[in-house]
């Protein structure tokens, strides 16, 4: 799964979850779902931020004037 791909899902998740139109079985289920895309993403932006670090910290630092 993409990050991209996460985001999408969690969107489809959270409609089906405001339509009230699913199971308390079923809200559970997506819930749990949720949460596990939600760590996911969470893990890749985590992931992303540490090589922008890595990738920007050579860089010569601005001043400002």
């Amino acid at each position: 799964m993409s990050f991209e791909r996460g985001i999408s899902e969690l969107e489809n998740i959270v409609n089906q979850l405001e339509s009230n139109s699913t199971s308390l079985e079923d809200s559970m289920q997506l819930f749990e779902k949720g949460t596990k895309i939600i760590n996911f993403c969470n893990n890749e932006l985590t992931k992303a931020e540490a090589k922008l670090q890595e990738l920007t910290q050579d860089l010569p630092q601005q001043q400002n004037p």
